[in-house]
């Protein structure tokens, strides 16, 4: 008699054992990036809303304008990559969940493939900050999941459901609001898991420290000189040094491997006099408030007032208390007619700021150099 399936089994009709292994592990497999790369994007909307501006910005033309659409897109996305994992690891709606990874992949598959080859940024940002590889192990792994996907595709009507149908278009719409939740939930506050360098108990001074024997950058400089109306390009070690037949036309310097980089290696803090104040911050023995805003043309003004209050606060106990931006005295002095703070701004790189915390405004308590908690705005109470 034929062997007959049933719904504790991956695979539908006749066909080789193996056969619907490959198929569950494809599944799961596959669900479980999708579900990753979604998790991580969803608990993080601000960094994926950097990540699509960074993206809009180097593209330039037409897609610089789409910078306003980088929140909602970064939302889409998160919700979009959860839906389809959870959907094709609880074998939800097949037919569409095969469909729409694969379509996902065959969009992503040949922009990994433009990025890597045009570097126009240096991580893609398929895992948020929770995993950073190369553009071209990025291309590679697309790759392979589309192959997957398309596997998937192709079989899909011979994989058992885990539900009956109505509940699935059920189940389905607690995985979309679940995964709008969770964005927004982690929008208002902090990301749950936070897997910035400037997480809580760091010491900041000793994340920015490069050890003795870390590897250092390695470059190949090269040289065109021309003679005869002959250019020629030349290396440190064969250049025509002392040859005057020989004219400099132009230098060249590409970065062959990239050395250690410390997890924190671009914070510093100049005052209002330009005066560099980051040793004085960090090692301070008492507690400092540090307000991030990056940019206060963006900064929420019910925040600052919020802010303000902290500041007296502050001051009652002996806290120190700054405001960092990367705002220009003009944008400064305007806020501050608009808002009626009276905290002090000092400046830092934006793209720090950014890093420092998801908020803006956000509160980083430091200690020591230690970071001793951080808060959104609305948390400030």
């Amino acid at each position: 008699m034929p062997h007959e399936s049933n719904n504790n089994s991956p695979f539908r009709g006749a066909g080789s054992r193996s056969l619907g292994i490959a198929v569950f592990l494809a599944c799961f497999l596959l669900g479980a990036v999708f579900i990753f790369s979604g998790f991580v994007k969803a608990i993080d909307p601000l960094g994926s809303t950097y990540k699509f501006d960074d993206y809009f910005n180097a593209f330039g033309g037409i897609f610089s304008i789409l910078t306003p659409f980088s929140f909602p897109l970064a939302i889409l996305l998160s919700t979009l990559e959860l839906t389809i994992g959870l959907a094709l690891v609880l074998r939800l709606q097949l037919r569409y969940a095969t469909l729409g990874a694969f379509l996902f992949m065959l969009v992503m598959t040949p922009l990994t493939f433009y990025i890597a080859v045009k570097n126009p940024v240096s991580d893609c940002g398929c895992f948020g900050d929770a995993l950073i590889i190369s553009n071209w192990a990025t291309f590679f792994k697309n790759l392979f999941f589309i192959a997957l996907a398309f596997f998937l595709l192709i079989l899909y009507p011979r994989i058992n459901p885990f539900f009956a149908c109505r509940k699935q278009f059920v189940l389905l719409a607690v995985v979309v609001a679940m995964g709008l939740g969770l964005s927004a939930y982690c929008y208002q506050h902090l990301p749950l898991i936070d897997f910035l360098p400037y997480k809580v108990g760091v010491n900041i001074p000793e994340a920015m420290v490069v050890p003795d024997t870390a590897a250092t950058d390695e470059y190949l400089t090269t040289f065109i000189y021309e003679k005869n109306g002959v250019q020629k390009e030349f290396t440190l070690e064969n250049y025509p040094k002392g040859d005057s037949a020989w004219k400099f036309v132009d230098q060249k310097t590409i970065l062959l491997k990239e050395g250690y980089k410390a997890p924190i290696h671009d914070f510093s803090i100049v005052d209002s006099a330009f005066e560099d104040i980051t040793e004085r911050v960090l090692y301070n023995p008492g507690y400092t408030y540090l307000l991030i805003m990056y940019d206060l043309d963006k900064a929420s003004e019910k925040g600052a007032a919020r802010a303000e209050n902290l500041y007296k606060k502050a001051r009652q106990v002996g806290a120190d208390f700054i405001a960092l931006t990367a705002s220009s005295d003009r944008q400064v002095e305007a806020f501050r007619q608009k808002t009626g703070v009276t905290y002090p701004f000092c400046k830092t790189d934006p793209t720090t700021l950014k890093t420092i915390i998801r908020a803006n405004p956000g509160v980083v308590l430091v200690k020591n150099g230690t970071i001793m908690g951080k808060w959104n705005w609305r948390d400030f109470e």
